[in-house]
């Protein structure tokens, strides 16, 4: 069960940060209670998660109405996906949802955890049962510490739609037709498209992108766009795939209707010249490598939205700093909001703290996920809990950002000597909260910012122990022409043209 689950969990993080004197203030009054899911994963997130709430929720947040679902691989097993299904169904009634990475097993993983059968990702269920519109995703800052993009970067990938949904078979030669039949029986069925296919092997896949949420879509982007200060760009493949093009067109019919003068008013179309822009998609993946200013927001279809926003959270550092929120709507137009981390569940980590071995999990992405859902519960709520949410939500984020500040973050941030394992660094978080929270000065060791730990080194990150030191090597002296040891800027010139990272003249980004 669940509670056993915590409770194992918590036997580790007592054992794990024993040596912590730090206590952990309480609130004598604690937060009304809010209606929210909490649906909880797997592996090193959820050893993590469990933490977090044993040290930043529970001593100040009164949860008596949230309903916990645990999606662990094991329990969709055995309840035949019931949980999933449950879970879906509360999420639409509460309209908050805070979601732990999960597991979708690969054939390996069903043999070797004993399932029964394959469980499909829980994502698809959830767009669906919260009329899913679109997933926004964002660069999370930190104020004194250099990530990726000087500011922020705002996403929106249409939730439904595309590859994901396919259907598919492989066939052999013959014809292939699709045909379409319209509800209104009135109406005669016509071919979508007809072909001979004359390849032995074949796979014939179809799949559709629904249009008519398109427009809820544009206006959260925009309106999203507006309040970060951002200038906003479409991005299509319409050039070629000309079914594309509708999407575009509603972006822009809601825009020049209700947004451009907004816009043009606060200087945030100056490098589009006064329009909303388009951007193929090839042009973005090239553009988000040399914008990385940061100030602008992209919105795209499913599959295109997925990859780009991969490609957004490798050049700000890693899939651990942007946020991922999909937000859809009940039937009445009330927002249901899902918060989860953009990455998943971390097994090595989660392998090696198995071992006995220490670990040091940044869960910053985690952190803004439960903060963006207990922050809309509260709105959702509405009155006198959105102020007492955001004065918690506040004294939680600057708790969190201050520990990195201050040299006292995980491994990734502020290297083994310095940095904090996974259980210290969140008491440590927990301790510094309740310290804000009681309104008491900080009078910890070291509370100054620390300069150096401002712009944490890229060999810190855990993708650097792949790099290939010896290619590095070896491309360093294919472009250190002269053989003294160091890059000119004329071969560093050289490098980047090479590489086709040079940044261009081009006065249409930030």
């Amino acid at each position: 069960s669940l509670l056993a689950r915590a409770k194992l969990l918590s036997t580790h993080s007592d054992a794990a940060s024993a040596a912590s004197s730090e206590k952990i203030w309480e609130s004598p009054t604690k937060l009304e209670a809010l209606p929210l899911v909490y649906i909880s994963g797997e592996e090193m997130t959820q050893y993590a998660a469990s933490l977090m709430m044993k040290h930043w929720v529970a001593p100040h947040v009164d949860t008596s109405k949230w309903e916990f679902y645990d999606l662990s691989c094991a329990a969709r097993d055995a309840t035949g996906d019931k949980v999933l299904a449950d879970a879906v169904e509360a999420g639409a009634r509460c309209g908050a949802i805070f979601k732990e990475p999960t597991v979708t097993p690969s054939a390996a993983q069903v043999a070797s955890m004993g399932l029964k059968k394959a469980l499909p990702s829980p994502n698809g269920a959830m767009r669906r049962g919260w009329n899913g519109v679109t997933i926004s995703r964002d660069t999370i800052h930190i104020e004194g510490v250099e990530l990726g993009f000087k500011s922020p970067v705002l996403f929106e990938r249409h939730a439904v739609g595309g590859e994901y949904g396919a259907g598919w078979r492989e066939v052999g030669k013959g014809r292939l037709i699709t045909t379409f039949f319209p509800d209104d029986e009135g109406a005669a069925p016509c071919i979508v498209d007809s072909r001979v296919l004359r390849d032995d092997r074949n796979v014939a896949v179809i799949y559709h992108n629904p249009l008519d949420n398109v427009a809820d879509l544009a206006e959260h982007f925009f309106s999203r766009c507006l309040d970060a200060n951002v200038t906003p760009y479409v991005v299509t493949k319409k050039t070629v795939f000309k079914w594309q093009e509708p999407f575009w067109e509603i972006h822009k019919a809601i825009f020049d209707e209700k947004y451009k003068k907004k816009f043009l008013d606060a200087g945030l179309l100056d490098h589009t010249h006064g329009e909303l822009q388009h951007l193929i998609s090839d042009a973005a993946t090239m553009q988000i490598i040399r914008w990385t200013r940061g100030g602008f927001g992209m919105a795209a279809h499913n599959y295109d939205g997925d990859m780009l926003t991969d490609e957004v959270a490798q050049v700000h550092r890693s899939p651990g700093f942007i946020t991922s929120n999909l937000v859809g709507k009940t039937a009445d137009g009330v927002p249901i909001k899902e918060f989860e981390a953009s990455h998943g569940t971390v097994a090595d980590l989660w392998h090696a703290h198995l071992r006995g071995e220490p670990t040091s999990f940044n869960p910053l992405g985690m952190a803004e996920a439960l903060m963006g859902a207990i922050s809309h519960a509260a709105a959702l709520k509405g009155g006198s809990a959105v102020a007492a949410y955001d004065a918690y939500v506040g004294a939680l984020r600057k708790a969190l950002h201050n520990t990195f500040r201050y040299g006292q973050g995980t491994w990734d941030m502020a290297g083994k000597e310095a940095g904090l394992t996974t259980e210290d660094f969140i008491h440590k978080v927990g301790w510094r909260l309740g310290r804000y929270l009681a309104e008491q000065i900080d009078v910890d060791v070291g509370v100054t910012p620390d300069p150096k730990f401002g712009r944490p080194s890229v060999m810190l990150r855990r993708a650097a122990q792949k790099v290939d030191m010896d290619k590095m090597e070896a491309m360093f002296q294919e472009f250190d022409t002269d053989g003294n040891g160091s890059i000119s800027l004329t071969e560093f010139e050289e490098m980047m043209i090479k590489l086709g990272l040079a940044p261009l003249k081009s006065t249409d980004g930030p």
